[in-house]
């Protein structure tokens, strides 16, 4: 049992004890004046059954003479009884003031039953003159018992008339101590639960003041409660806290301070990184020299070659210009349809090219010859190699937090190992790719752009198609920001 319950218990338990003495007081003196009450009522009914008893000695004696059966006869004996057990009732209730009266008293109640008893004889013998002089003798006797039962009550209300004053004084001083009683219990009770009341509330303010100045960040304030028992004990254990809190909050600032410049110098590498992989981007052909030449064809009438050096002069000239910035998705694709029309051309009716596009895309900002070596790659790998070619899919479609670019081939696949070397950025580009950026190359720059691992899928079976799923997260705010300075 806990410290802060044994003191409610014990509170508890002399408040029952102070109760319940002041019950059995109360109730002992409440009992011993209605045990004296009854007593002196009891005294009353014992004289006036003596009175009612003659009255049925009487009746039953008229009865009698008027029907002179064994029933009434019966009935005469059985009041006869009565009266005797009255008689004998009230005999015990003699007192020196009472003595002599009631003395007289008993003699008149035998007398009574003597001539009842001289009734029944005569009217036996049919000595009717007789037995009529004892009825009206009987009679007689029962208005004096009647008259001095009476006055025997009197005598009574006269003796105990003190008493009741008494009882009644009695009753009267026993309500106002029970009053002053219970007026010092109540103020005795009220300084206890105040003093109780502050042993735990004085302790809980103090652990509520330090938590106030906890979380205002004053971690040097001391939880000290000088009690024994567990709020004292949550005080200490609520103090260590706010010591390991402190050293914790020195330690986070230490160490958010250290990422702080870690994470300046990560950005600043991330993009010594980015700036030197957009470096390994060199283009083939002099965009002037293939402008000119461009010129010359469409002079001469050579309208598909003059078509085929604008494109040309396009991807060159977006490759020269986009260097030190990030682009739009709309850029990326226009300069990824004039790529494909100079394989269409080269390749004929090999190439088979499908593209769908969702315009709402068009504005994702993408870092620049992101889908042309993806696009590139599979021409090498799945159109190239067959004689019939192939088909290629490209897919753009808007999600709820990012932009998905779908590349489908329906080449031989990758294998496994593969796939693995090219997400793990270890996959060296083969020769034949015209802006030198290889697979590995596009998968590093799109997580160094977005700063996400997740932004490339690989999905292939070998001998069927290859699918790479492109997941770009939508920029906002700052992160906008960023995305335009890492591109």
């Amino acid at each position: 049992m806990s410290k802060i319950q044994k003191k409610i218990w014990t509170v508890s338990a002399i408040l029952l004890v102070i109760m319940s003495a002041i019950w059995i007081v109360l109730t002992y003196y409440n009992n011993k004046t209605l045990n004296q009450y009854n007593g002196i009522l009891e005294r009353y009914l014992s004289m006036n059954e003596v009175t009612t008893a003659s009255q049925r000695v009487i009746n039953a004696l008229n009865d009698y003479m008027l029907n002179p059966s064994l029933d009434n006869f019966e009935e005469i004996e059985m009041s006869k009884r009565f009266v005797q057990q009255a008689k004998n009732d009230v005999h015990q209730l003699r007192n020196i003031d009472n003595d002599f009266t009631l003395t007289n008293y008993i003699h008149l109640v035998d007398s009574f039953i003597e001539s009842t008893d001289r009734f029944i004889l005569f009217y036996s013998e049919n000595e009717l003159e007789a037995s009529t002089k004892e009825f009206a003798e009987a009679t007689s006797i029962s208005n004096h018992i009647s008259d001095m039962t009476l006055t025997l009550i009197e005598k009574e209300l006269k003796t105990y008339d003190k008493f009741y004053i008494g009882m009644i004084n009695q009753s009267s001083e026993l309500k106002e101590l029970g009053i002053w009683i219970i007026l010092l219990i109540a103020f005795i009770l009220l300084i206890a639960s105040y003093l109780f009341s502050r042993s735990i509330t004085k302790p809980v303010l103090e652990l509520t003041k330090a938590a106030n100045e906890l979380s205002k960040g004053r971690f040097d304030r001391q939880v000290k409660v000088d009690t024994n028992d567990e709020i004292a004990f949550l005080a200490k254990t609520f103090d260590h806290m706010r010591k390991n809190i402190n050293k914790l909050f020195i330690e986070t600032k230490h160490k958010a301070r250290l990422e702080h410049e870690l994470q300046q110098n990560q950005i600043l590498l991330q993009e010594s990184q980015f700036r030197s992989l957009q470096n390994q981007i060199n283009p083939h052909f002099l965009f002037n020299t293939l402008n000119t030449i461009s010129k010359k064809a469409y002079l001469e009438g050579a309208q598909e070659t003059s078509d085929l050096l604008v494109h040309i002069a396009g991807i060159l000239r977006y490759n020269l210009k986009q260097m030190d910035r990030s682009v739009t998705l709309k850029e990326e694709v226009d300069v990824l349809k004039q790529y494909v029309e100079i394989q269409k051309a080269r390749l004929t009716d090999r190439l088979d090219f499908e593209i769908g596009i969702d315009e709402s895309c068009l504005k994702q900002l993408i870092p620049p010859l992101t889908l042309q070596p993806l696009i590139e790659n599979a021409i090498i790998h799945a159109i190239e190699p067959r004689e019939d070619g192939g088909k290629i899919w490209v897919r753009i479609y808007n999600g709820m937090n990012q932009v998905t670019i779908e590349i489908e081939d329906d080449g031989v696949g990758m294998d496994p190992k593969k796939i693995e070397q090219v997400l793990q950025e270890q996959y060296e580009p083969t020769e034949g790719h015209s802006t030198g950026i290889g697979f590995s190359n596009v998968v590093k720059r799109l997580r160094l752009f977005y700063g996400v691992e997740d932004t490339v899928r690989i999905e292939s079976v070998l001998g069927s198609y290859t699918k790479v799923v492109l997941n770009l997260p939508k920029l906002r705010g700052k992160e906008h920001d960023t995305g335009l300075n890492r591109g």
